[in-house]
């Protein structure tokens, strides 16, 4: 099943919900970044939340990036989400390892560690909105719901999870967020915790066979559910020659001219997707030239 994400109300009840299965995106991830079961799970719960929140924008050229920035063994955490859902993403320490728990699973909290989280949002005009919070434990669920609380003021509960085979690949991938608007009852409040803490983890729903629309049914129990949209989730970079040109460029004149100097070419590799872009000493002649225009313009 192609990974798809999907957004619903309540129509008795101030309750919405998003969904979104990404187990072929994580996958994907894993395949490019070379990533161990431990950077797997922690990059996947990332960048489902992204896709997740990327969607609720309503600009068509709006972006959410989530960084998290933990002092543990992975390193920094960098998801960007479009206002389609489609997403990318990377870690500092794809190799990093820890023992499993007592019960088994991923010891993401550890890998994680203490730190911040900040949240990007973009929509194309204007400053972009930058929410920071400190990191709660690091399992990153528990982390994106500390952060809907503190810095948009929306209590939200926020399931995450990457199921990961014996033989590393991804087995199982997604999330939901079901967040409260004003208006809420504490009945209302009383029977989705409730039903949050029967329907269980986010995996073993999807592992059972379950469709999006099964979780959220499973969910939002009790209320009348009404289902306002489904789309397409992929891993997507948009990198191309021409933005690893404008990000060169922007290095400035006394960088490219050491660089026309000094190399006889360099390679740029994308961080999100890997790809390798060479460029010739002739390019970054054609670069500096450009570089210096830009800064004598601005003098």
């Amino acid at each position: 099943m192609s990974d798809r994400l999907i957004r619903a109300i309540c129509r008795n009840a101030e309750i919405k919900f998003t969904a979104v299965c990404t187990t072929e995106t994580v996958e994907r991830a894993r395949q490019i970044h070379k990533t161990l079961p431990l950077a797997t799970a922690a990059l996947g719960r990332t960048l489902s939340a992204a896709s997740m929140m990327g969607r609720e924008l309503k600009d068509k050229n709006g972006s959410v990036t989530i960084q998290i920035k933990g002092n543990g063994p992975l390193g920094a955490i960098t998801t960007i989400g479009d206002c389609d859902g489609c997403v990318r993403g990377y870690l500092q320490n794809p190799a990093a390892e820890l023992p499993l728990l007592p019960n088994g699973h991923l010891d993401v909290g550890s890998g994680v560690g203490r730190g911040y989280l900040m949240v990007i949002k973009d929509i194309g005009v204007g400053e972009p909105f930058t929410g920071t919070t400190a990191l709660h434990n690091g399992e990153i669920a528990e982390d994106i719901t500390k952060y809907f609380a503190e810095s948009e003021q929306v209590p939200s509960a926020v399931a995450l999870g990457v199921l990961v085979d014996t033989d590393q690949h991804v087995k199982q991938a997604g999330g939901y967020i079901v967040q409260l608007m004003p208006g809420a009852t504490d009945e209302d409040i009383t029977r989705l915790e409730n039903n949050i803490a029967k329907a269980g983890a986010m995996t073993a729903m999807l592992e059972s066979g379950m469709s999006l629309e099964d979780i959220a049914h499973a969910v939002l129990d009790g209320f009348e559910v009404e289902f306002l949209e489904e789309a397409p989730v992929t891993y997507r970079c948009g990198c191309n020659h021409a933005k690893v040109t404008r990000a060169l460029i922007s290095l400035g004149k006394d960088e490219l001219t050491r660089l026309r100097d000094e190399e006889e070419g360099i390679e740029v590799t994308c961080q999100f997707c890997d790809k390798v872009y060479k460029m010739t000493r002739d390019d970054i002649a054609v670069m500096l030239e450009a570089a210096t225009a830009k800064e004598e313009n601005n003098g």
